[in-house]
């Protein structure tokens, strides 16, 4: 029975892997038009079912520009991120206000972004840990997903279970994996650092594998020699924005509780559709998901590349692609693992 469960996740990660690529195939003849986005964003938060607001998030339009930084280049960095505290809001907070600061002096910005956002996740961490020896009622700890978007290109950078989702031309592509005890290879990760999961959690305590913070958690982080299960090393994604894709949908875990990533991307479509206020747009989304039932403190931030709303997508008949989604995926792992 192992064997067979340990097959069928291999099998469902070898899907989940094909269908990417042929999203990327399909993507490159997009490419070569000379599109130049024009970014509009909105944000919304709220409270949820929880008594302590601890999600936080940041918008900035010219990430050089705000700190006071002359580059080379006229071109702006634009910054956007979602910070889920967890165990307080002191963790969420320190992050959000270090982390762009961290980034914007590291001295290889802006030219070596992907390199210098690792970096600056590990560093921010770091210092934040400094800050808890320091004053020990500071300490928690919180998911970091930001995405960063210069001309063409879009970087999101990831460390725990909140999700970025792309729309392009109406069909969710997920820019962020969640990472959680119950994926396989975050799972292979933690075991091979002398961590474990038990009952859904890592080392029986947290529900996320990968976060900032949290070093008053015995086992968890860097001691001495010793790596810990938990990391505060972020997964990138970056790609080349076409024409085609609309808009980027960056949420806490509390949104994805009750909505999945293409109910997400329709959801927003609609509303767009409907009044192009993005703003309005992310407090529809919020307000829609306390409906549903979230029970967690809620926080999305709505990226779009375009001043019009989006297009009715035409969906022709036989040309549709099926194919399991990678929240499927990730509820399969889990049911497969107990």
């Amino acid at each position: 029975m192992f064997r067979i469960q340990l097959y069928i996740l291999w099998s469902m990660e070898l899907l989940e892997s094909i269908s990417e690529d042929s999203v990327t195939t399909e993507r490159q003849t997009d490419l070569l038009t000379n599109f130049i986005p024009t970014l509009r964003s909105g944000e919304w938060s709220d409270i949820g079912g929880r008594p302590y607001m601890e999600d936080t998030h940041i918008c900035i339009a010219d990430l050089a520009k705000n700190f006071g930084c002359d580059l080379v280049s006229e071109e702006a960095i634009s910054f956007y991120g979602v910070f889920d505290g967890h165990g307080g809001k002191d963790a969420s907070h320190f992050v959000r206000d270090h982390l762009p600061r961290v980034i914007v002096e590291d001295v290889d910005f802006p030219l070596e972004l992907e390199k210098v956002v690792t970096r600056s996740f590990m560093e921010t961490d770091a210092a934040f840990a400094k800050s808890c020896s320091l004053e020990s009622s500071l300490a928690s700890g919180t998911t970091v997903l930001t995405a960063m978007i210069f001309g063409r290109s879009l970087l999101v950078a990831n460390a725990g279970d909140s999700r970025a989702v792309l729309s392009w031309h109406g069909r969710a592509i997920e820019m962020s994996k969640d990472h959680r005890p119950c994926c396989m290879k975050e799972r292979r990760r933690i075991e091979a650092l002398g961590g474990f999961v038990d009952d859904g959690y890592l080392n029986g305590q947290l529900g996320v594998t990968r976060a900032l913070g949290d070093w008053h958690i015995e086992g968890m982080k860097e001691t001495g020699e010793r790596i810990g299960p938990l990391s505060a090393e972020p997964e990138l994604k970056m790609i080349t924005l076409t024409k085609e894709d609309e808009f980027l949908i960056i949420g806490s875990d509390g949104i994805w509780d009750v909505f999945t990533s293409q109910n997400a991307i329709d959801f927003t479509r609609r509303r767009l559709q409907e009044h192009n206020d993005v703003k309005l747009c992310c407090k529809e989304i919020v307000e829609e998901a306390i409906k549903r039932g979230a029970t967690d403190n809620l926080t999305v931030v709505v990226v779009c590349f375009h001043l019009e709303p989006p297009q009715p997508s035409v969906r022709q008949r036989g040309r549709v692609r099926r194919s399991i989604s990678a929240e499927g995926l990730q509820s399969l792992k889990c049911l497969l693992e107990g």
